[in-house]
This record gives structure tokens, sequence and C-alpha cells, in this order.
């Protein structure tokens, strides 16, 4: 089975070497509060808000970059995981590549709805950029755990 869409198996490794630090970043950013932003650079910027809340449109401002640049690493590196074959991809991977991804968006904007339900104000909004993440999130983690219980379940056949 040939799969276009699927990048090179070797892209994998640079995926997981993108990934877990910027996850670990991520996670610690997430959690702790620091007076001063780790990167702040001169930025283009279609929208953002200025001073008494006077949108400016397609200007340069001053940022803290911190939360993108983690972000777009985290994003690529999961996108690389999640999208490059596996060594020996075949019809099984296929298929599971696919429930996987049907469960990932499933179970993804089944914790949306929830949220919609039970979550209020600020922390509304930290959910959903929270929710940005989960569906590469839920199917890597259910890709790679249904890969790993099958072949499990092989060696112990033969």
């Amino acid at each position: 089975m040939s799969n276009k869409l699927l990048l090179p198996n070797r892209y994998k490794k640079i995926g997981w070497a993108i990934l877990i630090p910027s996850t670990i970043l991520g996670v610690i950013l997430a959690f702790h509060e620091f007076g001063e932003a780790w990167m702040h650079a001169p930025v283009f910027a279609m929208a953002n808000d200025g001073i008494n809340d006077n949108y400016k449109y397609f200007t340069v401002s001053d940022a803290n970059i911190t939360n993108t640049v983690i972000g777009l690493l985290f994003i690529i590196g999961a996108m690389l995981v999640s999208f490059s074959k596996e060594k020996t991809e075949d019809e099984f991977i296929a298929e599971i590549r696919l429930s996987s991804l049907l469960w990932a968006v499933c179970v993804s904007y089944i914790l949306l709805l929830i949220a919609f339900v039970f979550v209020y104000g600020s922390p509304f909004l930290d959910v959903m950029v929270y929710n940005m993440f989960t569906v590469l999130i839920i199917f890597i983690i259910r890709f790679n755990y249904i890969l790993y219980k099958n072949t499990k379940t092989a060696a112990n056949e033969k």
C-alpha cells in the first residue's frame, strides 16, 4: 500500500526529537509563572490589542514569543510523529492509523463539549488553547499504544 500523504519514516525520529523537549517546555510554561519572558522580539501582527483595547491591524509590535515558539515546535514535532510512515506500512497499520485519528477527533470534541458545559470565564480560553493540541496528543498516544499492543500480541503468538 502506498500512501502519498505520509512522510518518510526518518521524519518520525526528527519529530520525537522536537516533540519531547517542546512538550516538557510547554508543561513547565503552563504550570509556572515567569516574571521575565524567555523570548521577546518584534513581530508582525495581523491583529493586536493595543492600549485601552484599541485594536491595531497589520502592525509590528514587541511581543513575548515564548508561547508561540513552543507551540510551533510542539505542532511541528507532533505532526512529524503523527504523519510519518512506520517502517512497515501496510493495510493493517493504515487501518489503525485511521481508527486512531477518528477516535482522537471524537474524544477531543467530547472533551470540548464538556468544557462548553462546565467551564466559564477566562479559564475557558485556557481550555480552548489546550484543545488545539488534544487531537494530535490523543492520536499519537492511541496509535502507538495499539501498535505496541499488537506487536506484543504478535510476539506472544510466535
